[in-house]
């Protein structure tokens, strides 16, 4: 155990795994059956009271002993000793620990399973099995489904320990499948699916288990295809159903599903009752894979993935067609299961979650307002962007970088700051971005003074999942294994590589350094170390009972994390539900899975639900205040402006804009043009198809099938197929694919994209070019590609069934003759080939022609939408400017967006914003308005977010009364530095030229602050500041302290008798008073003032100031 900021860390406890047996000598119905459990308490007399105590009875202990093999470390289970016995012929009472026999003969057989380790020379017999409730629930509701929908397919979404092969095989007996094909991409769950077959179905079953599978085809009960139709042509009375398994790559090989090898002929030819497909979100994704697929003959498919996420279904699936096992009902089954039976979930550790806010150590490196491809980052701290590195491979932010892997390594709330935590961290492993963030991280660790001492595993790779990166990911897995095995300790650095379908026991911690912003994606990684560990130290076993999630960005992580509690629950998916049910979904998840935030003073407390919704609020609402309010996130659905009257439009141009980074030409409106864009429901640019067509016609002709660029590529494929002869051609079509789509890419897709940019004169961004480009290629390489796989498949089969001919054949006559036959088959093969990839090339021109059209036009429109939106958002943020002012001059607590236009006089703010207190509301809640062509209309409103904005005033009002006690000199600020100028008389000096002016002054007068009797004024108020100075000042002064020793009789004197002002403008008088007495909380010290509201201005101009001073003030006028 390691502590860390006051909180314990523990990821692993020691144990000693232990097989117990007792008796119940009172219960009669036990009588000659034995409990054997397992265990790994220190005692076992605990576990035997503990199991006792749930039924109410008393336990004799019999006998226990060590789980563990002889000559060996490895341990077993209680289960596995319960299998072996019931191979043996001892009976066992369904789902529970009792068997039938003697203590003594127990004992032997204990000692003999560990001296064999099970291995049985002759025995046979399975194990009836109950179903957990989950397990029977997924199996229920997924055979209701196929009974509703045939032909469909469905998804069993379960975090791994769920059960699926045993739950998989009960449903093949629920809905009488009699043919089953199990497929997987990982063959090495080839074992667990045979060791559930053999223990729990068998032959009995009347289920045969046909596979070739490398790990599993000399187990005794695993016949081949051949041995299984035998059976059934032998025994034609008793049919035997069918499970066939193989791996995915297997099937992939076979000519009859798109390879290159005669196999599995007969599995093409079967129709399937149930497909299954094993780790569904594994390597499923490829045109490869598809094709394989789309080759199998079934009724149903069963998809079954370790993923817990909804999000990984995409569209595919539908609400209905999805069984969930998430962590919370893990965790839920794990803390209610009954104590007398086994726990399925015991040995799974739990998470907890460390986030912390960006520390000082990288401040300076924060951008306010980042451009991250085309967006703009409205606040704070990117993870991507914090570890980006340039054209030499150096990190952008090199010191900034060197500072955070110090601060991990020695301050005391990082999890690698003392030799006690690093030896809890043993094995970790760290997510990233890109890959050149990874190379360039990897050096910095071998060269640092503490983390050089661990073994730094690259495993970088692109997140993609195809055929080549599964190699790539058995490789990097096996790196890491290696590592682990050989170094004390490990760091692996990803970037997609292991954050999915792979278990590595021994990482304790996963650090998040990338910016993942979907649950799914940063769960299946945060997942990556909360497998279970049993492990030998030494020479003591210790269990992992815990795993940790250490991330650097609060706002983004607790905004998953409330996604993540909620996606669990269909009532709260997507946003759904009430405030209450999210705060209660939090709850329950926190239960599980707790999670640390930082305190205001950087102290590491665990979080309650409110605070992980409140804590990203806080975030959001801290930068609103820090920016004065100019801020993005104030802002809800800009885009409802496109569907909005011109009355809003004409409210926003009312707004004195406030520019972001982006220059803004002069005298340009983008605004006007809002008319031009054209949005579908979903507020995206929609291009109608009677204009994509008829420009494409005009920029390429009405007959673009026979243009110059199309003519040229099937020339090339021509000349290509002509000078190759018909044998040859299949060994060099892939060749051909290739320069196939390198022409397409050249001759066709290049120059059309081209020239519709030029005939609509619109230069794409690069990123939306590179779109249309890679949609393009893909589009033309699945043409090419599928039309060369069907071909080469054909082929294939072509020769395999000349070859059968000519095995027939009797004479070498009639062996030309069959040659002669297939050779015409072949070139007629080739023809079909070399016609079909022309005739859809013809076609994809077409495509190319419209998609180009409508990408060109969607850019034109998205360039206007984005400048409008910016120019929305510009406008808005010249009213938001506005807020500060309103607050410090009439807000309080209780203000929010929905009574902040009851605080304000009209006047007041019609002077301020240049808008009316009407005009706001309209942009607020919206209301009827009639159009042009006097139709009654209704416009939403919800231009702001009213959570962001509610939590932004309050968070300056909070700030208002910190630093309202402007007689604290070790308050660095002031709430000035938070308001920002809004027209020409609304500028505020700063303090610090405030207080060089007040010390000029009593430099130039001395003594002056001194005299009891003496005045000052300030003929134009701003903000109060120099009142404030001036008040400082006399409040300060030892003559004053000891004419006046009670010090608010001093402050009273000063207000009553020394200071005076005039503020120009309603609300700057009422900023004054608010700034000047904020102190005065309760307004029990200052009764008299001499502030007064009034601008001097035209009395200086008139030569009448000192006879209105004079009227206000009665003449005692010493200023």
């Amino acid at each position: 155990m390691a502590e860390m900021n006051g909180i314990n860390l523990q990821t692993a406890k020691q144990v000693i795994p232990k097989i117990y047996a007792y008796t119940t000598p009172e219960v009669r119905k036990h009588d000659g059956w034995l409990k054997i459990g397992y265990t790994e308490q220190d005692d076992v007399l605990d576990r035997i009271k503990q199991q006792c105590n749930t039924i109410d009875v008393e336990g004799k202990y019999e006998w226990s002993g060590n789980a563990t093999f002889e000559n060996s470390n490895d341990t077993f289970t209680d289960k596995m000793l319960h299998a072996y016995l019931v191979k043996q012929g001892y009976e066992k009472i369904p789902n529970k620990e009792w068997i039938k026999i003697g203590v003594t003969e127990g004992k032997l057989k204990f000692y003999e399973f560990r001296e064999n380790r099970g291995i049985l020379s002759q025995g046979s017999g399975v194990i009836s099995y109950d179903l957990r409730p989950e397990q029977k629930a997924a199996v229920e509701y997924t055979s209701n489904y196929f009974s509703k929908h045939p032909q469909c397919e469905f998804l069993w979404n379960c975090k791994p320990r769920f059960g699926k092969t045993l739950a998989t095989y009960d449903l093949y007996k629920t809905v009488k499948a009699k043919k089953v094909l199990i497929v997987t991409n990982r063959p090495s769950t080839a074992t667990s699916w045979y060791a559930d077959y053999e223990k729990f179905l068998g032959t009995e079953s009347g289920y045969r288990f046909v596979s070739t599978d490398q790990n599993i085809k000399d187990k005794p009960l695993v016949i081949s295809r051949d041995e299984y139709e035998s059976f059934n042509t032998n025994n034609p009375t008793k049919q035997a159903n069918l499970i066939e398994f193989m791996s995915l790559q297997d099937m992939k090989g076979s000519v009859y599903f798109g390879g290159t090898f005669d196999k599995l002929e007969a599995e093409r030819r079967e129709h399937w009752d149930l497909l299954v497909i094993d780790e569904a979100h594994e390597g499923v994704d490829t045109y490869k894979t598809d094709r394989a697929f789309d080759n199998i003959r079934r009724d149903y498919t069963l998809h079954l993935t370790g993923t817990p996420f909804k999000q990984i279904a995409g569209n595919k699936f539908a609400n209905d067609a999805i069984f969930n096992w998430t962590y919370a009902d893990e965790q839920n089954a794990k803390e209610s299961w009954d104590e007398e039976s086994a726990n399925p979930y015991f040995d799974l550790p739990k998470l907890t979650m460390f986030t912390y806010q960006m520390s000082d150590i990288v401040r300076e490196k924060v951008s306010k307002g980042m451009d991250l491809d085309d967006t703009t980052a409205d606040f704070a701290f990117d993870l991507n962007e914090f570890f980006a590195t340039n054209e030499s491979g150096r990190f952008v932010h090199d010191d900034a970088v060197n500072k955070f892997l110090d601060a991990l390594a020695t301050q005391e709330k990082f999890p690698f700051s003392t030799p006690e935590l690093r030896d809890e961290l043993k094995h970790t492993f760290w997510v990233l971005n890109r890959i050149n963030s990874a190379v360039a991280l990897a050096k910095k660790l071998k060269a640092h003074p503490v983390f050089k001492d661990y073994e730094i595993v690259s495993v970088a790779g692109d997140g993609r999942i195809d055929e080549d990166d599964d190699t790539k990911n058995k490789k990097a897995y096996a790196k890491v294994i290696d590592a682990i095995h050989k170094h004390d300790k490990t760091i692996t650095l990803s970037v997609g590589q292991l954050t999915t379908g792979v278990t590595v026991p021994e990482w304790t911690a996963v650090l998040m350094l990338s910016n993942i912003s979907t649950p799914s994606l940063y769960m299946q990684a945060a997942f990556r170390a909360q497998n279970p560990c049993l492990f030998k130290n030494g020479s003591e076993y210790k269990r992992k009972e815990n795993s940790y999630i250490f991330d650097f960005d609060p706002a983004r992580t607790l905004d998953i994390y409330e996604q993540f509690a909620n996606n669990l629950k269909l009532s709260t998916v997507d946003g759904r539900g009430t405030k209450k049910e999210h705060e209660d979904n939090i709850k329950e998840l926190l239960n599980f899975f707790p999670v640390y935030g930082e305190d205001k003073e950087g102290k590491m407390i665990e979080l309650d639900a409110k605070q992980v919704l409140k804590i990203p609020r806080k975030i959001r609402s801290t930068e609103v205040v820090r920016r004065g309010f100019m801020s993005n996130f104030l802002f809800k659905d800009i885009g409802t402006v496109f569907s909005a009257p011109k009355a809003v439009l004409d409210i926003l141009n009312q707004f004195t804009p406030v520019e972001d980074s982006k220059s803004r030409k002069k005298d340009e409106n983008p605004m006007d043009d809002i008319d031009d864009v054209t949005l579908n429901e979903d507020g995206e640019v929609e291009i109608a198809q009677e204009i994509v067509i008829g420009q494409a016609k005009d920029i390429f002709g009405s007959k673009i099938y026979e243009s110059k660029p199309v003519e040229q590529v099937q020339t090339i494929l021509e000349n290509t197929v002509k000078k190759e002869k018909t044998d040859e051609i299949i060994n060099k079509v892939d060749k051909m694919s290739e320069t196939l789509n390198k022409s397409v890419e050249e001759y066709v897709i290049a120059p059309m994209i081209t020239k519709t940019e030029e005939a609509l004169n619109q230069t794409m961004r690069k990123s939306e070019k590179n779109e249309l480009e890679n949609t393009l290629k893909k589009k033309a390489n699945d043409i090419i590609v599928s039309k060369v796989e069907d071909y080469k498949q054909n082929s294939r089969l072509i020769d395999i069934n000349m070859n059968k001919d000519l095995e027939k054949a009797k004479s070498v006559e009639e062996k030309e003759t069959i040659r002669d036959t297939y050779k015409t088959i072949k070139e007629e093969a080739v023809q079909d080939m070399q016609k079909a990839i022309s005739d859809d090339l013809a076609s994809f021109a077409q495509d190319v022609a419209e998609e180009s059209v409508k990408k060109v036009n969607e850019s034109i429109q998205n360039e206007k939408k984005r400048k409008i939106e910016d120019d929305v958002r510009d406008h808005l943020r010249g009213f938001t400017r506005t807020i500060p002012s309103f607050l410090m001059a009439y807000g309080d607590m209780d203000v929010t967006l929905e009574t902040f236009d009851t605080i304000i006089p009209d006047n007041v703010f019609k002077e301020v914003t240049s808008i009316t207190l009407d005009e706001f509301r309209f942009l607020r809640d919206g209301g009827d308005y009639t159009d042009e062509d006097g139709n009654t209309k209704h416009f939403n409103g919800n231009i702001f977010d009213a959570m962001v904005f509610n939590d932004s005033i309050t968070e300056f009002v909070e700030l208002k009364d910190k630093l309202a006690d402007y007689f604290d000199e070790s308050i660095p600020e002031d709430i000035f530095d938070y308001i920002p100028p809004q027209k020409t008389n609304q500028i505020f000096t700063p303090k610090k030229i405030v207080k060089q002016m007040v010390d000029l002054l009593e430099k130039e007068n001395p003594g002056c602050f001194d005299d009891p009797d003496k005045t000052f004024i300030d003929l134009y108020m701003k903000s109060g500041l120099y009142v404030t100075e001036i008040v400082k000042k006399l409040y300060n002064s030892p003559k004053l302290i000891e004419l006046y020793p009670d010090s608010e009789a001093r402050l009273k004197h000063i207000f009553a008798k020394q200071v005076y002002g005039l503020a120009p403008t309603e609300i700057i008088y009422q900023i004054v008073l608010s700034f000047v007495f904020g102190f005065d909380h309760k307004h029990n010290i200052v009764k008299e003032h001499n502030l007064r509201y009034l601008d001097a201005l035209p009395y200086v101009e008139a030569g009448t100031l000192s006879e209105k001073l004079d009227e206000l003030f009665g003449g005692n006028n010493n200023a």
